[in-house]
């Protein structure tokens, strides 16, 4: 995949599962090097998520208990 700043794209190698969060156009960290100044090995990727996110664990403990004040499903 691809990372940019929306000024320059640089070619992101990575071998690992990519978090569930990952897709196009949404925000990612990556930690690892850059190669050659136009390449780069990442050892690590996190997907970012907006404000609203939930994991689903938590969410599906929260309607257990009862407590879950998110949108009806």
């Amino acid at each position: 995949f691809s990372i940019t700043d929306l000024n320059r794209n640089i070619p992101v190698s990575y071998r690992g599962i990519l978090p569930s969060l990952f897709r196009e156009g949404q925000g990612v960290i990556v930690q690892g090097r850059l190669e050659n100044s136009d390449h780069f090995i990442a050892d690590e990727v996190m997907a970012k998520h907006d404000e609203n996110y939930m994991p689903p664990e938590v969410a599906d403990a929260l309607k257990k208990s009862g407590k879950w004040k998110g949108k009806p499903e």
